[in-house]
């Protein structure tokens, strides 16, 4: 597995401005993760780990600092250009599962292979749909799927694009124990097979200890880590 650079965030913070004055989302962050590694976010809920989430995935932008995604500075790019590199090089599993409601579990997986263009769209993910047992629901609708299948659903399509780093907000978080256990084997299972890097936000203890790596924020600082 390739040991290159695949995080690189400088300092960066988080600032937004409220009726009371400015508010202070994130202190200054830095760390540095490689290519195939995975890392654990936690914290309390309202620590910052979500708009620290964001801003990795270049979904957002820092108000000081930089972020350097597979060697691409997010931060010196304009929205077109952290949409080029998210399509290139980013998965992302949200909790709520983001799936769209007319479409079948095939085609929801299909669309983001479709629109880059891939010629193998439904043979490409129909194989991620069996890789998650779920090659019986192809032609079903999310609201026809159980949570568990929905993300499991959600983990085809974040893989079916091949990404280099897939980032997931509590992917377990919505689902029982038995089926977050489950979500949690298939995520290491495709990250063993693929080496797609792994950036988690979890509260789960079980999920945070399988990364290799973790960080806890307290508003919006680091107050530990294991690197």
């Amino acid at each position: 597995m390739s040991s290159a650079l695949m995080l690189d965030v400088r300092a960066i913070t988080k600032n937004v401005t409220t009726q009371e004055g400015e508010l202070e989302i994130l202190q200054p962050i830095s760390f540095t993760i490689n290519a195939g590694d995975s890392l654990a976010i936690t914290g309390a809920s309202g620590s910052g780990k979500s708009t620290l989430l964001g801003i990795l995935a270049g979904l957002d932008i820092p108000s000081a600092g930089a972020v350097y995604l597979d060697g691409h500075c997010l931060t010196a790019l304009n929205e077109e250009g952290r949409a080029k590199v998210r399509a290139d090089h980013v998965g992302f599993i949200f909790q709520s599962f983001q799936l769209l409601p007319g479409l079948t579990a095939l085609e929801n997986v299909m669309l983001p292979l479709e629109l880059n263009g891939n010629k193998e769209a439904s043979k490409k993910a129909m194989e991620f749909l069996t890789h998650v047992g779920l090659e019986k629901r192809l032609q079903h609708y999310p609201a026809q799927l159980s949570g568990g299948e929905q993300q499991r659903v959600a983990i085809a399509r974040a893989f079916a694009s091949n990404p280099d780093i897939l980032f997931a907000d509590e992917p377990t978080g919505n689902l029982d124990s038995t089926t977050g256990s489950r979500i949690i084997e298939l995520l290491f299972d495709l990250n063993r097979t693929h080496g797609t890097t792994l950036v988690l936000i979890t509260h789960e203890d079980r999920l945070a200890s399988l990364c290799q790596k973790r960080i806890e924020l307290t508003a919006g600082a680091i107050v530990s880590s294991n690197f």
